[in-house]
């Protein structure tokens, strides 16, 4: 009898027991998102401050993962279905997402701006887009400010930033519209020299780190972010993967 109830007290705590205290966490991040995350070509393994960023926060801790990179439409709802326990992809806090997940405290605060070609004289700011096809990432901020604000004629959609941006330099677009940070990071490298932005800083926005809905995970992260924040961990990889001051 002693053991028997033994045995049944322990299935007891196990099953009170939270699911990520016993498992991996599933953690999802975009495929194609630089300089956030990314494969690198030399190692195949995917990187980026997103990836360096919550491998910290996840010794602090304290929690083993799985990295699973995925098309950033998809990190929603696999969050919501509890497919997904986390979702760290340059996700912007926004009011309808937050209905369906959790977010933690920002991580980073970004906007949106146009790019066109570097000999194109006929874009310069929102107002110039009205009429233009636009290029952007399916499932992001961006499209829906392409087509509620910019009124452009058409606004052709992609599942990665290499085909959106592609789309501007063969002709097929006449700019594109995404976030402040892999705009800038495209002018450095692939874009260096082809491109220009035009018009200022539009949309403000932060990024979040998403959870499903009740995820007692958020209170965690928070706790870990404000202490990387103090110690100084989170400004040491602000300033290796965007060479500034955290803003």
């Amino acid at each position: 009898m002693k053991r028997l109830l033994v045995f049944f007290l322990a299935l007891t705590v196990v099953g009170m027991a939270p699911a990520f205290a016993a498992d991996k966490l599933v953690v999802a991040t975009d495929t194609n998102f630089p300089p956030f995350e990314f494969k690198d070509p030399q190692t195949g393994e995917h990187t980026g401050f997103d990836v360096e960023l919550w491998d910290a926060l996840a010794k602090v801790i304290g929690v083993e993962y799985t990295l699973q990179p995925m098309d950033f439409n998809g990190i929603i709802p696999g969050l919501q279905s509890a497919q997904i326990d986390v979702g760290i992809a340059g996700m912007t806090i926004k009011p309808e997402r937050a209905k369906v997940v959790d977010f933690s405290d920002p991580y980073y605060n970004a906007g949106l701006l146009i790019l066109v070609k570097k000999d194109n004289t006929d874009i310069n700011g929102v107002a110039d887009l009205k009429g233009r096809i636009v290029s952007t990432k399916l499932g992001t901020t961006s499209e829906d400010f392409a087509k509620k604000e910019a009124g452009a004629k058409e606004v052709k959609l992609f599942p990665n930033n290499d085909a959106m941006f592609m789309e501007l330099l063969s002709g097929g677009a006449d700019a594109v519209i995404f976030d402040s940070p892999v705009i800038a990071d495209f002018m450095r490298t692939a874009g260096k020299g082809q491109v220009k932005v035009v018009g200022p800083l539009y949309m403000g926005q932060s990024y979040g780190i998403g959870f499903p809905k009740g995820s007692p995970l958020v209170a965690k992260v928070n706790a870990a972010l404000k202490q990387m924040k103090e110690d100084g961990a989170y400004r040491d990889l602000y300033l290796k993967w965007f060479g500034t001051e955290p803003k």
